[in-house]
């Protein structure tokens, strides 16, 4: 008798649905749009998980041999099994040149070819920017791609090249370039097709590359008939055999087949690519527990709505069973349909986000593949059936025997659990860093607002308390049916108001937290930054000939992988670093030392700690500290001075000699100077790290949060709206019973004044918690908010506020 398939419930789910239209349209939108983010997230998160780096120099090598681009920490958290977690490294692992004769000797190996890659410049005048920058190797190593001469021939001695399609030489003319700080003059011999790139001979190659005794990697070609698995194996065995290790962390070597071969190219894109997935599956937890917030309070407030027709069903003989399971199926064909319309929308809104990445130079790490196979558009089936599966479990658990206001301990219970546990988060976020910090602030956010969905009626109960006089005083008629309106119904009032508080919080945390990192970051990159001339593509020793420059420094950009452990997990963080000359720190770059000197950055194995990370680490002049360097090599460091101006310049900062020999390209990023007037003819851009993968991250973190903020939105009105339309018996009885027009506007004036102000209070309440929490923890201050989005914010929710609640009166006066 309580099947989806008993006669009576189909009968009772299809005549509801038919007269209750209205009622479930905000339902309806609220699944769509819900299914179209999601949707347009798991296709994202699809596309994310099938990237790999784009192939293009080793296209012809069947297998390449690399070193291990991927750091590894193991450790046993508690009362648990050995954990590992791994972090993607940025600079160059490369492999021993005695791998070339272990490889060449393998049966079916018709070639083993070593790739030394070297940066090459063309030369600008001295002292002057160099004014292009390309890759130069070996012309033996073209032939893995394969490039191919169009012109010439190949270079025979040291002073002969061979230019790629994009170079811009000619042959058979000279050529300025600058490897490294050594400036060389090259007649072009040939011109190959390709990329823009410089062939030289093999021992040039090698000699440039400074890397005696290693090579980037090693591409096999393999002897016609020989299957790629089968090379692949024999080659992995001979590797094993031969023991060989890679020369920077000392682990295995890689034998890369298929997608696998392009990170030997792109060292930034598996790194990029893990980041973009780590963000997808953070923002998609809190879209989904956002739309568990918004459903929940859309389809209670539909049900509530039919409380009277539920009783007299009951009293006419329908079982509660009966009842709950003709509701679900009400929702469920409701919900079902909204969340096919949603997983259309989804398509264009995934389509719309990854073509402005692609259309933005410079997001997209150089070389990242992201692809869209025709069959991973069947994920936006699996998100609406999420969707559908959220609604329904709402939908039951809507469906139980609510409790008498004012009763209902279990619940408050819950309410006051979830409070505590947000305010805990909260407190988590004050005490962490970095990651950890924003992650625990996030989760006090998500919490703290259920908790208030949870209390909805407590908490609009006792705002109404408060205003309950002054409504009765001031407000004349209206406002003495405003306060009777509230007291009689405080659990709808309670669910109008959860929707203004979960946008209004929402909004106050996504917005606040990035400006107030920012503006944090800024105001430490302006004080950090001393220097009067800031160069790029040129040297500190060149700089330091120009006239009238008294001090220069070279600033160099990698990143290290700092591992620890986190509540006994292991956990890896890669950080931004910076390079420096200890002696030209003087007058060009000031990170704000608190304890230490600067001047110990002259000896080798030193490093110089942020204050903020110093505390985490219990790390002080003198201590040590163990760093993986961007090619995973372990370094123990002798901490020489703690400063803290960490936000703007990084965590760590090591001499440039102990960093460049662990960087793919040791070339400094920019040079800082001081002159002797001390003056500048124009400011200098403050320094200021970022990490790799930044922009593509933030990009689509805000493109994902505007959409998110869009839903919640939606909900305040939706809400908002389905209460005013189940409020039309209760405006006729007013009207007929004397109120006017004007009173039952000004009455609605109020409750839409009493939702806004209570709910920007609350909402800003508990953002602000975990707000306070985090910027405290990050910046040392209070978190920053720009008047101008705090006026955003207030006015988008008076404007949907007050559209929600006139709206229905505006329909039923028509």
């Amino acid at each position: 008798m309580t099947s989806l398939g008993n006669p009576a419930v189909r009968l009772l789910a299809a005549r509801s649905l038919r007269s209750h239209r209205k009622a479930w349209a905000a339902v309806f939108a609220a699944v769509a749009v819900t299914t179209a983010l999601l949707g347009a997230l798991a296709l994202a998160a699809g596309s994310a998980g099938l990237g790999h780096a784009r192939v293009e120099r080793y296209a012809a090598a069947a297998v390449v041999v690399a070193g291990d681009q991927e750091v590894r920490w193991t450790t046993k958290p508690w009362g648990a099994e050995p954990t590992t977690e791994t972090a993607g490294l940025t600079e160059r692992v490369r492999v021993p040149s005695a791998a070339v004769d272990v490889v060449r000797a393998v049966p079916g190996v018709r070639a083993a070819v070593p790739d030394h890659t070297f940066v090459v410049r063309e030369q600008g005048s001295d002292g002057s920017p160099d004014r292009r920058v390309y890759t130069g190797r070996s012309w033996e190593a073209a032939r893995l791609a394969p490039y191919r001469l169009v012109e010439g021939r190949e270079p025979r001695t040291a002073d002969e090249v061979v230019t790629g399609g994009g170079a811009g030489a000619r042959a058979g003319v000279a050529a300025g370039v600058r490897v490294g700080d050594v400036v060389a003059g090259r007649k072009v011999v040939g011109l190959a097709d390709g990329p823009a790139a410089l062939y030289v001979t093999s021992a040039e190659a090698r000699k440039l590359a400074g890397h005696a005794g290693a090579a980037d990697a090693v591409g096999v070609l393999a002897r016609p008939g020989v299957p790629v698995d089968a090379l692949h194996a024999r080659v992995r065995a001979a590797l094993d055999r031969a023991g060989l290790k890679d020369t920077a962390s000392g682990l295995p070597l890689r034998a890369l087949t298929g997608d696998g071969r392009g990170g030997a190219e792109h060292l930034a894109a598996p790194p990029a690519r893990m980041e973009l997935l780590r963000l997808l599956a953070a923002v998609s937890g809190t879209l989904v527990l956002v739309a568990v917030l918004v459903l929940a309070s859309l389809v209670a407030q539909a049900l509530q709505q039919r409380a009277a027709e539920r009783e007299l069903l009951l009293s006419v003989g329908a079982t509660p069973r009966q009842i709950r399971a003709a509701a679900g199926r009400e929702v469920t064909r409701v919900a079902g349909l909204a969340a096919l319309l949603g997983a259309v929308a989804a398509v264009p809104v995934f389509l719309g986000l990854w073509s402005a990445l692609r259309g933005r130079t410079g997001v997209v790490p150089e070389g990242l593949e992201l692809p869209v196979p025709p069959w991973l558009f069947a994920a936006v089936l699996v998100a609406a059936g999420v969707v559908v599966g959220i609604t329904r479990l709402v939908a039951l658990s809507a469906t139980r025997k609510p409790g008498r206001p004012g009763k209902g301990r279990v619940r408050k219970v819950v309410g006051i659990v979830l409070l505590l546990l947000g305010a805990g988060s909260a407190g988590a976020a004050g005490v962490q860093g970095g990651e950890a910090a924003a992650a625990a602030a996030g989760a006090a956010t998500v919490t703290l607002v259920a908790g208030c969905a949870v209390l909805g009626p407590w908490i609009a109960g006792a705002a109404m308390k408060v205003l309950d006089r002054p409504f009765r005083r001031l407000g004349g008629a209206p406002g003495r049916l405003t306060a009777a309106g509230a007291g009689a119904h405080s659990r709808r009032l309670g669910a109008a108001l959860v929707p203004v508080v979960l946008v209004t919080s929402f909004a106050l945390v996504q917005l606040s937290a990035g400006t107030t990192m920012e503006r944090a970051a800024d105001a430490q990159a302006r004080a950090a930054t001393t220097a009067d001339l800031s160069l790029s593509g040129t040297t500190a020793e060149r700089v330091r000939k120009l006239p009238g420059v008294d001090t220069a420094t070279d600033v160099l950009r990698s990143t290290v992988v700092l591992a620890r452990t986190e509540a006994g997990a292991p956990r890896l963080d890669r950080l931004p670093v910076l390079g420096v000359d200890a002696a030209g720190l003087a007058g060009t770059l000031d990170p704000g030392v608190v304890a230490g000197d600067l001047a110990g950055l002259a000896r080798p194995g030193t490093v110089a700690v942020g204050a903020a990370m110093a505390d985490s680490l219990d790390a002080k002049p003198g201590s040590t500290v163990e760093l993986r360097l961007g090619d995973g090599v372990r370094k123990r460091l002798r901490v020489v001075a703690v400063y803290e101006r960490s936000l703007a310049l990084g965590e760590f900062l090591l001499p440039k000699a102990e960093l460049a020999p662990h960087m793919s390209d040791p070339y400094p990023a920019r040079v800082l100077a001081a002159t002797e007037g001390g003056s500048s003819a124009s400011p200098v851009t403050p320094e200021q790290v970022t990490l790799p993968g930044a922009e593509l991250n933030g990009i689509v973190s805000a493109a994902i949060v505007s959409a998110i903020g869009g839903l919640t939105l939606l909900s305040v009105l939706s809400t908002l709206t389905l209460i005013g339309a189940g409020r039309r018996g209760e405006h006729r009885l007013l009207g007929q019973v004397g109120a006017s027009a004007g009173q039952l506007r000004r009455m609605l004036g109020l409750e839409a004044g009493f939702l806004t102000v209570t709910g920007l209070i609350v909402g800003a309440v508990v953002g602000a918690l975990p707000l306070t929490a985090f910027a405290w923890a990050l910046t040392g201050g209070l978190p920053y908010l720009p008047p101008e989005q705090a006026a955003l914010i207030a006015g988008t929710v008076v404007v949907t506020v007050v559209a929600g609640v006139f709206l229905p009166s505006r329909r039923q006066r028509a």
